[in-house]
């Protein structure tokens, strides 16, 4: 088996696990989960890009075209699935927002990928480097309309994107703060249930509705 085949298979796993979690403990938010992107749908996101999407980023892509944050007046408050309370953009919305960073931001190289946002605003993100020439290839990085754009976790080539979900999964079944790949917890991404869906909170400011995770469910 090929690395990049080796890596979707990861990811699938990662993913799946999360996607159980959402159904079981979070529907609010697993029912903004948007069918899956078509192979044609993909090719035509490469298209309008110029940039091939890493074997895994496409593979997710290719189980839920991203979130549907606007299926209800609601939505946006649990569509934040991912750490730091952000939305994976569908395939169109990858499309616009990677051609306002490319053609009207200052100095954005071309390749990074800005597949995820906070609902509702256009500040900050995350992004996969789809590079091939770049050590940080695949891996997950952030993004912000005042920064400029960084692998995550700094200083590193960024975290390969199978093993960035997989310890979301792990957060999610255990009900812990998420951990760096050192093993240092990040206090502002601890996982909690809001309006029936999924939220991440910062456990130093806690949101004041919200049921902070304190261990598995």
């Amino acid at each position: 088996m090929s690395a990049d085949a080796e890596d979707v298979e990861r990811l699938v796993a990662a993913w799946g696990r999360i996607e159980t979690w959402l159904e079981a403990h979070a529907p609010g938010s697993a029912v903004l989960l948007r069918p899956p992107a078509s192979e044609a749908d993909v090719a035509a996101a490469e298209a309008a890009m110029g940039v091939e999407l890493p074997a895994t980023l496409a593979a997710w892509y290719r189980i839920h075209d991203g979130v549907d944050e606007e299926r209800t007046p609601d939505a946006v408050e649990v569509a934040g699935i991912l750490p730091t309370g952000k939305t994976m953009l569908p395939l169109d919305r990858l499309v616009a927002e990677y051609r306002t960073h490319t053609e009207e931001w200052d100095d954005r190289e071309a390749g990074i990928l800005p597949f995820a946002r906070t609902p509702g605003d256009t500040w900050y993100g995350w992004y996969v480097d789809a590079r091939r020439s770049e050590p940080s290839y695949g891996n997950l990085g952030s993004w912000a309309v005042d920064q400029a754009d960084e692998p995550y976790p700094r200083p590193s080539d960024g975290w390969p994107l199978p093993d960035w979900l997989t310890e979301i999964a792990v957060a999610l079944e255990q009900g812990r703060p998420m951990k760096l790949p050192t093993g240092a917890e990040i206090a502002r991404n601890r996982p909690a249930l809001y309006r029936n869906g999924l939220t991440w909170v910062d456990v130093r400011h806690p949101h004041i509705d919200a049921v902070v995770l304190d261990g598995p469910r």
